[in-house]
């Protein structure tokens, strides 16, 4: 049996990483993992069990403490904490606030740096986030750093109905001390500005096929 892929996926905010890793995923077959949406499992929990996500320590501890499992369910990876998954419960404007404030800590990192790798039990992956291929799978070969101008980044948040200082969120996703947002030893570049989903996926395949990596796609459903 083949050894399991990693196509790591990071990139700035609104720079289309979910919605073409979740597409390149269903085009490959592969398992998609979300890694935001394990963060904002924990930013969830602490809300919920009134943790104060401003103390580091405490919230470290929460990690070793809380009930989890991992799930693969319809070619996604999903974060359960006592069985139960969350779901549009992790996108309420609270959540991301609570969330943005356990991703800069440390110790939450690591946590979630294991738990991440433990995702590779469920065959070849998609994932996307903001330090995979610097932190969390380094030595992969298939690493890729989307962007896109800021005034397009913007835009496509005002379409989705929120307004976030993408400026301000890249400084500090940059600049934070664990694990920062930056483009890893040996990643793609695609700026896709103007470019469609399947057109950003075209190029990731290219490269993966040049690469030497002996992906397939998978019939389209009739």
């Amino acid at each position: 049996m083949k050894p399991p892929i990693v196509i790591a996926v990071d990139g700035t905010s609104a720079s289309g990483k979910s919605t073409t890793s979740k597409h390149l995923a269903k085009l490959l077959g592969f398992v998609y993992v979300d890694t935001g949406a394990m963060y904002r499992t924990l930013g969830w929990y602490c809300l919920k069990h009134q943790i104060d996500v401003n103390a580091e320590r405490t919230v470290a501890n929460t990690c070793r403490r809380w009930n989890t499992t991992l799930e693969c369910a319809d070619g996604q990876v999903h974060l359960l904490v006592d069985g139960v998954n969350p779901g549009r419960e992790l996108r309420t404007s609270e959540v991301s606030t609570a969330t943005s404030r356990i991703a800069a800590n440390a110790k939450v990192r690591e946590w979630m740096k294991r738990r991440q790798r433990e995702c590779l039990q469920f065959g070849s992956l998609v994932m996307e986030g903001r330090d995979i291929g610097t932190n969390v799978f380094p030595e992969t070969d298939f690493k890729y750093f989307l962007d896109a101008h800021l005034e397009e980044r913007a835009r496509r948040r005002a379409a989705e109905g929120v307004h976030e200082n993408l400026a301000a969120r890249d400084q500090q996703d940059s600049q934070r001390a664990a694990a920062p947002l930056m483009i890893a030893l040996g990643a793609k570049v695609i700026n896709n500005s103007g470019m469609t989903i399947p057109a950003t996926c075209d190029i990731i395949i290219a490269d993966l096929r040049q690469k030497g990596a002996a992906v397939e796609l998978r019939p389209a459903a009739s």
